[in-house]
């Protein structure tokens, strides 16, 4: 049977969701929850982005060890999220929700006081384990209060701190650091957390749980470890590449290695028949749509998250924008999005996620594609103009392809799905960063005047006092007098590598079209439970 949309209660309406089209009162107080506690999540980990090099003067660390605060984060979400499908199930989306902000919001302080890096980034963990239940979680509770025939729109809004929090995070932890201290960018957290957590005890309703799930502890033992030591290994390539020269080094392809064989392991494993339970329903796959959506979220991931670390880095080494300046500057991506996304919604439940996805990344494609052509003068206006576009793109994309990932499930899959589905993309955002952070260094090891450049910021500490300079450019080798012709030349340089990684970005970003191709071009429809046909 599939959901009616009349507003008369019919015998194929999911138990507690309000007829109608609109998204009612209910609906936006519990999507209001879902909301705060996903921008915590993703605006902590930008947020501290800007914090590192404060870090590194604070702790007296080098770049290498600072980058454990967010290595350490990354690895804490990776483990989690796996446990958050049967977690929901056994224990109820409130209970487990209330449980993850405590977490996050306990470790947000300990991280306030951490006195040593070594205390930071075990805090970090903390962080980690609660920020990592929060969107899947959010994504169950919004879904099912939502019911199916509205689902397109409850994902848009689930997109908002998907959105906000890599455009406001670098803005909101610059401004913080500049007006009191990094411990600022973690305490901020507290009274945010102190309100979620009382706005979700109140408004998200009581858990009635069903029997217990048998836990799969070899799933369990196969699948946290092997994406943690897998993502370890990813996110370890770019400073092996910079530090060794090349990515491959004994560390990066034993962990990368280790990680595998434990994820090939946990395969035939979970799909067996008797694994009544297993800690990620890969079975949800046999759903063609499922499946389609998770390819194309997949290659979206890689190609349009990977690039996004490119533009900060552009307006920040070629155009000597501070972190503050930078942020800001991205701002016009963030409002293109928040523009097409409600719009995006509304359309993918009446007319189903294929068209819009198709139309969203053809857009990204474009504006991607503007920024091929940029170099060390190119206009704001165009660049502004290319993020705006982008925006535009990514507000028809992103959430539709997860519509389609979640709309034809039934009720009892949809936390397993989002764990599937939030899984999947933290692999491949990893993975997008790894690749275009490579791609980039080598750009740079092609640029003389790059390495020249750099080796002067090293050997100043990155000052601009000329007298400093002009000492430092001897030991090195350099003629003083012609300094400013070589950051002149090593611009041109950074601006032609970028160019040419955008290129990459651009390329990966339209062969997203291919798996999108095949999205539902129609309204979903989504299985009812019998077990809430029951509840008649």
């Amino acid at each position: 049977m599939t959901q009616t949309e009349t507003p008369v209660p019919q015998p194929d309406q999911t138990p507690g969701v309000p007829d109608g089209d609109r998204l009612d009162a209910r609906v936006l107080l519990v999507a209001g929850v879902v909301v705060l506690g996903g921008i915590m999540s993703i605006l902590d980990v930008t947020v501290v982005s800007v914090a590192l090099q404060t870090f590194q003067q604070e702790f007296d660390a080098t770049a290498a060890q600072v980058a454990w605060t967010m290595t350490g984060y990354t690895l804490a979400l990776a483990t989690v999220i796996p446990l958050t499908g049967w977690a929901a199930d056994r224990f109820g989306t409130k209970r487990l929700y209330l449980l993850a902000v405590g977490l996050f919001t306990a470790g947000s302080v300990l991280c306030a006081v951490a006195d040593s890096l070594s205390m930071l980034v075990t805090f970090r963990v903390l962080q980690g384990l609660g920020g990592g239940m929060l969107m899947p979680l959010g994504m169950t509770i919004l879904t099912r209060e939502a019911g199916p025939h509205r689902v397109g729109r409850v994902m848009a809004i689930m997109g908002i701190p998907m959105l906000l929090g890599p455009i406001f995070g670098p803005i909101l932890g610059g401004w913080l650091i500049d007006i009191a201290s990094w411990h600022w960018i973690f305490l901020i957290n507290l009274p945010i957390g102190i309100f979620a957590f009382g706005y979700a005890l109140v408004v998200l309703e009581k858990d009635h749980v069903e029997p217990s799930e048998t836990f799969d502890w070899v799933g369990m033992v196969l699948l946290s470890p092997g994406l943690a030591l897998f993502l370890y290994g990813v996110s370890s390539i770019p400073g092996a590449k910079e530090e060794h020269g090349t990515p491959w080094t004994a560390e990066v392809v034993g962990t990368m290695v280790a990680g595998v064989l434990l994820l090939v392991a946990f395969v035939p494993w979970a799909l067996r028949r008797a694994n009544i339970h297993p800690l990620v329903e890969l079975r949800l796959l046999k759903d063609r749509t499922m499946t389609v959506a998770l390819i194309t979220m997949s290659l979206f991931a890689i190609s349009f998250f990977g690039a996004s670390l490119l533009f900060p880095l552009y307006f920040q080494q070629v155009r000597g924008e501070d972190a503050l300046g930078a942020g800001l500057l991205l701002a016009p991506q963030g409002i293109g999005a928040m523009l097409t996304m409600p719009v995006a919604g509304f359309l993918v439940d009446r007319i189903g996620p294929g068209k819009i996805v198709l139309v969203g990344i053809s857009v990204i494609t474009v504006g991607m594609g503007l920024f091929t052509q940029i170099d060390a003068e190119t206009s704001y206006a165009y660049l502004l103009s290319a993020l705006f576009v982008m925006g535009l793109g990514m507000g028809a994309t992103m959430m539709p392809i997860m519509t389609a990932a979640l709309g034809t499930l039934r009720d009892h899959d949809i936390a397993r799905g989002s764990t599937l589905l939030n899984i999947q993309q933290q692999v491949a955002a990893s993975i997008g960063t790894a690749l275009f952070s490579v791609i980039l260094t080598d750009r740079f090891l092609a640029q003389p005047a790059v390495e020249q450049v750099r080796d002067l910021n090293n050997a100043t500490g990155g000052s601009d006092d000329q007298s400093v300079l002009a000492e430092a450019a001897t030991k090195l080798g350099l003629d003083p007098a012609t300094l400013p012709q070589l950051f002149d030349r090593a611009a041109d340089g950074m601006a032609d590598a970028f160019a040419t990684v955008f290129v990459v970005a651009t390329v990966l970003v339209a062969t997203c079209l291919v798996p999108a191709f095949f999205l539902p071009r129609r309204k979903l429809d989504r299985p009812v439970d019998p077990a809430a046909m029951a509840g008649h």
